[in-house]
């Protein structure tokens, strides 16, 4: 007889309302909700005591007040046991002089990882994939990252992410490809006949009508 296989939920797509929940910590029990007011980047990883997933967790433990510095909390997650999340974050601790300060997920039953879409049968049978939601200080998901098994994630990339997301909401702008803090930003395109000719009179950077930066 085959063995039951858990519910795969959609995960939840940007700008829907992050799913709450409330789980086993290394911080103790943990909701999504305390965090409210807070950004958060839940990220999952496939398993403790694997060498891609070490690695990650070294540099998000070293760059932990990057994301302070920014209101985001940091939240780790896989389905292995608090004891073996305990036991692995105490290793990183011994062997590469890292002092992991986030809480880690314990999913032990998969209901955090159902809601979030972090079952996937064809990467894996028994592992959450790796997976990056930002979730914004009022609840909502903002951006979405998935890996393959085999690629450890850029945390440079999440933390440039972050601030674009930030800069947009304090801006009202946009931001292009391979933007960081203190280049110039996207004006959102104009959206009539008369914003357009008006555009070109702008003190903006404008290439066309449609296409204009600004400094911010």
């Amino acid at each position: 007889m085959s063995a039951v296989q858990p519910q795969i939920n959609p995960m939840p797509r940007i700008n829907d309302d992050a799913p709450d929940f409330e789980a086993k910590t290394t911080h103790g029990v943990k909701k999504l909700t305390d965090y409210r007011g807070r950004w958060v980047v839940l990220f999952s990883h496939p398993a403790d005591f694997t060498p891609v997933c070490t690695t990650e967790f070294i540099e998000f433990a070293k760059r932990t007040d990057e994301f302070e510095g920014k209101n985001v909390q940091l939240l780790g997650l896989s389905i292995d046991s608090v004891f073996s999340h305990l036991a692995w974050v105490r290793n990183i601790e011994q062997n590469f002089e890292v002092k992991v300060q986030f809480p880690v997920i314990a999913d032990l039953d998969m209901k955090v990882a159902q809601k979030y879409g972090l079952l996937h049968p064809n990467a894996s049978e028994t592992a959450t994939v790796r997976a990056v939601f930002v979730i914004d200080d009022k609840g909502k998901v903002r951006a979405v990252i998935y890996y393959p098994m085999s690629c450890g994630r850029n945390i440079d990339e999440i933390l440039r992410v972050i601030d674009a997301l930030q800069t947009a909401d304090k801006h009202g702008i946009a931001t292009p490809a391979n933007w960081c803090v203190g280049q110039d930003v996207i004006v959102p395109p104009p959206q009539t006949q008369e914003d357009a000719e008006n555009r070109l009179k702008s003190d903006y950077e404008v290439k066309d009508w449609y296409f204009a930066k600004r400094k911010i």
